[in-house]
């Protein structure tokens, strides 16, 4: 129910209330012991009235609350709580408009993150933000939810009202399984149509097989060797610079990642515009590392620890065999003695991202959106103590590149940034990996983006039925408030944003026909579709994505419920929720 429905309802309702009102008939007065007996029995019965009306409203106001939920907008009180959010409004029916505490180039790019897609704001209120909304997304995308299976499968069916190309096959079913062997296994058999994560061994299985091929996903990521500066003797620049050249990453590459990973020329993978500008990082010399180490007054070496944990991630798949061939090289050629040491994961993260780890740490970062700022501005800001003392030099092109809309535009900042990194050694970028899946060559249009996951829709599996299966379960399909790619990759198919991203990873309108920025990038409007359908039939407007992103970035918000109540993605792509209470 739209907001001038629920108005005309109201309209109705009084003007009906003044014309029962004008045709009572007058009643002669009794006599007056009857009227004070009637006044005592019409007290009592006039209290229950009371309590009967005053449920009745409130019945009626949570049904009104449910059905004509239409938020105009979502504010913090100012911008002193240290978001960048200050308000989302909607303008009319179709144009919302985000003001911004501070300049975000990265705004598109981010508002393309499935995280930050649009569900009726009807539905929104009619599940208090859980429950059922965790369970039975309903989005605008190309397929709609039917069935979860727990424990099984996940079953969506064709959109038929989509509003863009219809997606190719009628039915798409998500399947899981947490070991690569019974993934490969089902996609032997054809029980499965397209898989995720194949290992090394399993690669050369699909490529032996005439009707399975290797679909490469080249992930933008980083992992690298850091240093903490405020430590001896990594205190020392020539001691940084040493161990940049004196160990071979190309060797690390090729023995521990899969085909496609490649040595790491700069931090950020160069798939990103504006990635790789400036020059390209030491490369291995073995003679120059230990004339460094020599100058240093460490020509006998020194003892240290390299620390990890024991998390499998696409950009160190094997954590413990690279710590100890980092040990090796170490030893071997610049006579370093390194001690390895396994942390549990969190403490490890805590202890590393606060500059805590006294000696080198094996660490990376895989992108949220592909902008330059996700990789570098993070990394090496100003407040970021993980590499010990900052550096001007690298965060004070970065922060006046921030302030510019188009990364193109920005080139030259990002060089003098990159060249500085090199400079100031804070750590040795080792590795770009890159993941396998794995399908059938009977399908039509296999594709696995760079960023988000594969776009089903596009794909034509030459039959009714398109059948995946990824590494776990989801969570849940309620994705604003889950951070696991299983969910993600689910809530993809059915769920759409202002804008999404298209196959090679670059961020395309979507339900937004285009949003634009101010001069200084703080106030950016959004001019929305006409005529989009939610899978319930409803129709898209400008309300519906106030109370989508109201829900995510207002800590006050009634139905800011989700999951796990942690909305991270909100809060550390946009800086913090607003409105916590304190």
């Amino acid at each position: 129910m739209k907001k001038k429905t629920l108005f005309l309802i109201i309209a109705v309702l009084l003007v009906g209330s003044f014309v029962l009102s004008a045709c009572q008939q007058p009643t002669e007065a009794p006599e007056e012991p009857a009227a004070t007996e009637a006044m005592e029995e019409g007290a009592e019965d006039d209290g229950e009235d009371m309590e009967e009306e005053d449920m009745e409203e409130e019945d009626m106001e949570e049904e009104e609350m449910e059905e004509g939920y239409q938020p105009e907008s979502v504010e913090a009180d100012s911008c002193d709580y240290g978001g960048k959010v200050l308000s989302v409004k909607a303008l009319d029916d179709y144009t919302v408009e985000f003001a911004l505490c501070k300049p975000d180039p990265a705004f598109i790019a981010k508002m393309a993150f499935n995280v930050f897609a649009v569900q009726p704001s009807e539905y929104i209120a009619e599940t208090g933000g859980g429950g059922k909304l965790l369970e039975e997304p309903i989005g605008t995308g190309a397929f709609k939810f039917d069935t979860w299976n727990r424990g099984d499968s996940i079953i969506f069916s064709r959109f038929e009202d989509y509003w863009g190309e219809p997606a190719k096959a009628e039915t798409l079913v998500f399947r899981w399984s947490t070991e690569s062997a019974a993934r490969l296994l089902e996609l032997q058999s054809g029980t499965v149509d397209y898989i995720t994560n194949i290992t090394e061994e399993d690669i050369e299985a699909v490529e032996a097989a005439d009707n399975l091929e290797v679909v490469p996903l080249p992930a933008p990521n980083i992992m690298y060797i850091a240093m903490t500066n405020t430590f001896e003797p990594f205190d020392n620049l020539d001691v940084r610079k040493a161990i940049a050249l004196g160990i071979d990453r190309e060797r690390i590459v090729e023995n521990f990642y899969p085909p496609g990973s490649e040595v790491a020329s700069h931090f950020t993978p160069c798939s990103i515009p504006g990635g790789c500008e400036g020059e390209p990082f030491h490369g291995f010399d073995l003679e120059a590392a230990q004339q460094l180490l020599a100058d240093a007054g460490y020509e006998d070496g020194f003892e240290t620890a390299i620390y990890y944990r024991d998390v499998y991630r696409d950009y160190l798949p094997r954590p413990g065999d690279v710590a100890v061939e980092i040990q090796t090289q170490l030893k071997d050629n610049l006579n370093i003695d390194a001690e390895v040491i396994v942390m549990e994961s969190g403490e490890f993260i805590d202890e590393s991202t606060n500059g805590r780890l006294d000696g080198i740490y094996l660490l990376g970062w895989t992108g949220d959106y592909p902008h330059p700022t996700n990789f570098l501005d993070f990394h090496f800001s100003k407040q970021n103590p993980q590499f010990g003392d900052t550096f001007p030099s690298i965060y004070e092109p970065l922060e006046e590149a921030s302030q510019i809309q188009d990364p193109n535009d920005a080139l030259d900042l990002y060089a003098e940034a990159n060249n500085a990194i090199n400079a100031n050694v804070p750590m040795v970028p080792v590795v770009h990996s890159t993941a396998a899946y794995a399908a059938k060559t009977s399908l039509e249009g296999v594709n696995n983006p760079p960023f988000g996951s594969p776009i089903m829709r596009l794909i034509d599996p030459g039959k009714d039925t398109l059948v995946f299966m990824q590494n776990a379960e989801p969570i849940s399909l309620y994705c604003a408030d889950e951070t696991d790619g299983e969910s993600l990759s689910a809530c993809q198919q059915v769920v759409e944003g202002l804008y999404r991203y298209n196959t090679e990873g670059r961020a395309e309108p979507a339900l937004a026909k285009e949003c634009t920025a101010n001069d200084d990038l703080t106030v950016w409007t959004c001019d929305l579709q006409e005529g989009v359908k939610f899978h319930d039939g409803s129709e898209f407007d400008a309300y519906d994505v106030v109370a989508s992103f109201g829900a995510g970035i207002d800590a006050s918000n009634p139905y800011h419920v989700g999951n796990t109540g942690a909305w991270e993605y909100y809060s550390y792509l946009w800086d913090g929720l607003m409105n916590i209470e304190e």
